[in-house]
């Protein structure tokens, strides 16, 4: 496969599964800021999804005030910021039309009549109702062109790039939104009385709010919701699981240069297979998983290396 397909492949996958969990990571914001909390507290919210995001500077040159709706407005709609809902969903479409003869029918009408409905609405009209539908809606497009895919792509390479655009993006996200929680508690680290609804949104954001109470028929402890993020073999946006299937498409399409990036990623694999949660908490969440979405990154810059970049010709 041509690297350039390859590449359009990997990152056509990656911006609508970044879509579907900045929609999630909104949204378990917007839940938690209906709680009763001080206007300060709510503000500090939404500075995290901005710092998450590592887009500090974008935002201050555009917004000098940090609300709810300066930062919904910057992480939806606006065309200028790369990693908003419109601009993902704008790259996911134009990677899949760089690649229409590799993808499927079905999946190219699905990818562009989302992004025809996205961009013929305002910031303004996509919230009329409030913010969550909007956030529902782009998560139900996105499981929709993710089944479109499964069930009528070729399992080939062409599929495997797109699987591993897939996982390595949502693992990042994960950890994402679960270090949201810690970001913003107090030093102290003392939970208030709001921590049940808290932890009950956060959930609820990963769609992981049954499967909690499947796995472990309690109340909603923050220790066990880590462990259920991080470690759940079974659960589709814990850490494991995602890592577990980077490391078996990066086998299925493993080439001469790329046996470094497949060590690192069994390595990584390896570490949360076999961790414990007790370990992980001591060493303390944040920390762990800020050292994770570095991994991550650096994966993400392998795959890039090995697979995705054109050798550069000699002269």
């Amino acid at each position: 496969m041509l690297s350039r397909t390859a590449d359009h492949l990997f990152w056509m996958s990656r911006y609508v599964e970044r879509a579907e969990n900045l929609a999630r990571l909104l949204d378990v914001t917007w839940q938690m800021s209906m709680v009763p909390q001080s206007l300060e507290a709510a503000n500090q919210n939404w500075y995290a999804v901005i710092v998450l995001n590592s887009l500090e500077d974008d935002f201050a040159r555009k917004y000098s005030e940090v609300n709810a709706d300066n930062v919904l407005r910057f992480m939806v709609s606006d065309p200028d910021n790369p990693s908003s809902l419109y601009s993902c969903l704008r790259m996911g479409r134009e990677n899949a039309h760089a690649v229409r003869g590799t993808i499927t029918a079905e999946m190219w009408e699905t990818l562009n009549s989302t992004w025809l409905e996205l961009r013929a609405q305002s910031y303004e009209q996509l919230t009329a109702n409030g913010p969550g539908d909007f956030f529902d809606w782009v998560k139900t497009k996105s499981s929709l062109i993710r089944g479109v895919t499964l069930g009528t792509m070729l399992q080939d390479e062409a599929f495997n790039f797109i699987r591993l655009g897939t996982l390595l993006e949502r693992a990042d996200n994960t950890a994402r939104i679960l270090d949201v929680k810690y970001h913003v508690l107090k030093p102290k680290g003392e939970e208030g009385t709001s921590d049940f609804y808290q932890w009950g949104a956060l959930l609820r954001s990963v769609s992981a709010f049954e499967v909690y109470r499947k796995t472990y028929r309690a109340v909603i402890n923050p220790e066990r919701v880590a462990e259920l993020l991080i470690l759940q073999p079974d659960m589709p946006r814990s850490l494991l699981f995602c890592l577990k299937g980077v490391v078996k498409n990066l086998e299925l399409l493993a080439n001469r240069q790329s046996e470094e990036t497949l060590r690192r990623a069994g390595q990584l694999y390896c570490e949360i297979r076999y961790a414990r949660i007790e370990d992980i908490l001591a060493h303390g969440l944040h920390e762990y998983l800020s050292d994770f979405m570095d991994r991550i990154y650096d994966l993400g810059n392998g795959i890039s290396r090995d697979f995705l970049v054109p050798a550069q010709e000699v002269a």
